[in-house]
């Protein structure tokens, strides 16, 4: 139990553990590799989680995700919570029942979504009041109600309720916004507390400002969270800041505990933040640019809404060996965006998502074997764009 002092409120006895990461190898760059288990379900990291926001990843069927290797999915606690609704969802047997989902699960806590989506919100100490962007209905939350809204969702990993800043963001808005998330994410651990096998997350905010970001580190990870992930990032600053300040803020966080790095980014991205010592990443990019005519490759973006593609036979990627590689042309693909049919958006995500796969399982096996600052040199030089 938690007692008076210490870190704002409280300080704490003992130490939350509800899951296991081993860190297996550390590459000479700093990129780790390792292993979570959590709740029965095990994955390597680091890890890319396909976004599942609605309890579905958008074209693509939770046996697919399984083929193409996906091992953790990302939902999220604001739209779930607005529909289908928490109770559905329970009667259910909790999120991965609901979908038919047999690997472990996340949800992000929908702060990023309430400050982004929701029309007329209301912010105080307690939490805050917004708006349904489906409906208008009005809604109050605060850090309490979502760890509660997470633990009936069932996820195997939640995350503490935080208040996000867009770029840019003066260092007076930033650090109220930051000590408020900190002093919410010691709330979201006392309502956590004894509750429940759920890992929590802390997320460290600190919008631009690399002092902010040291002073909400310091402050989280004197608590117990099970894992500790950087948010506030990719919000449209300049890609070279995303990337200083990252480096910055993951030197902060505990070696023993799973670093996450939210809502980031393209496959440079990915290889980049592995090396920063990133363990777990989320994007919604693969399947946003998939239903919008884009197929990243090893060479970079292919955008099939551009007219030198309609004779062009050959593959997305010459390089990849995905099913849709294997079976369809760059011109075929085209034509099914460009007539509106839904195997475009289909085949699009499934290429994008098994790219990202196999290469955070590429970063991986290079981690292991000592030379991922090769590997990522290779990737990034072989990039037209």
């Amino acid at each position: 139990m938690p007692a008076a002092g210490g870190c704002g409120e409280q300080v704490w006895g003992c130490e939350m553990r509800c899951m296991d990461f081993t860190i297996e190898r550390t590459d000479p760059s700093g990129a780790r590799a390792g292993r979570i288990t959590v709740r029965g379900h095990s994955f390597d990291t680091p890890v890319f989680m396909p976004v599942a926001t609605q309890a579905a990843v958008k074209a693509l069927t939770q046996a697919e995700l399984r083929d193409l290797g996906a091992r953790i999915l990302l939902g999220n606690a604001y739209h779930l919570y607005l529909r289908p609704g928490v109770e559905v969802i329970q009667k259910a047997g909790g999120l991965a029942r609901f979908m038919n989902w047999p690997g472990a699960a996340l949800t992000d806590s929908g702060g990023y979504q309430v400050f982004s989506l929701a029309p007329l919100i209301e912010v105080s100490e307690q939490g805050v009041s917004f708006r349904s962007h489906i409906d208008g209905a009005e809604h109050f939350l605060t850090p309490e109600s979502a760890v509660e809204i997470q633990q009936a969702i069932g996820a195997d990993i939640i995350m503490a309720f935080d208040q996000p800043v867009g770029y840019p963001a003066d260092r007076a808005r930033a650090g109220e916004a930051t000590e408020r998330s900190d002093r919410w994410a010691l709330r979201c651990l006392t309502a956590h507390e004894g509750t429940s096998e759920q890992a929590l997350f802390g997320i460290v905010q600190g919008g631009f400002d690399p002092d902010l970001r040291a002073e909400s580190a310091r402050r989280l990870t004197g608590l117990p969270f099970d894992g500790y992930a950087i948010g506030g990032l990719s919000v449209g600053e300049p890609k070279e800041l995303t990337f200083s300040l990252l480096a910055h803020t993951s030197s902060l966080l505990p070696e023993r505990r799973p670093r996450y790095l939210m809502g980031l980014g393209t496959p440079a991205d990915l290889v980049r933040a592995v090396q920063e010592g990133v363990d777990m990443l989320d994007c919604v990019l693969p399947t946003r640019l998939g239903r919008n005519g884009t197929a990243y490759t090893r060479r970079g973006k292919v955008n099939l809404k551009n007219a030198r593609y309609q004779d062009e036979q050959g593959p997305l990627d010459p390089e990849c060996g995905c099913e849709v590689c294997r079976s369809y042309s760059r011109a075929y693909l085209r034509h099914l965006y460009k007539s509106g049919e839904i195997l475009a958006a289909r085949c699009l995500s499934y290429h994008n998502l098994y790219l990202y796969l196999r290469l955070i399982e590429e970063a991986r096996e290079a981690i292991r074997a000592g030379c991922y600052r090769q590997f990522a040199d290779q990737f990034l030089a072989g990039l037209s764009e």
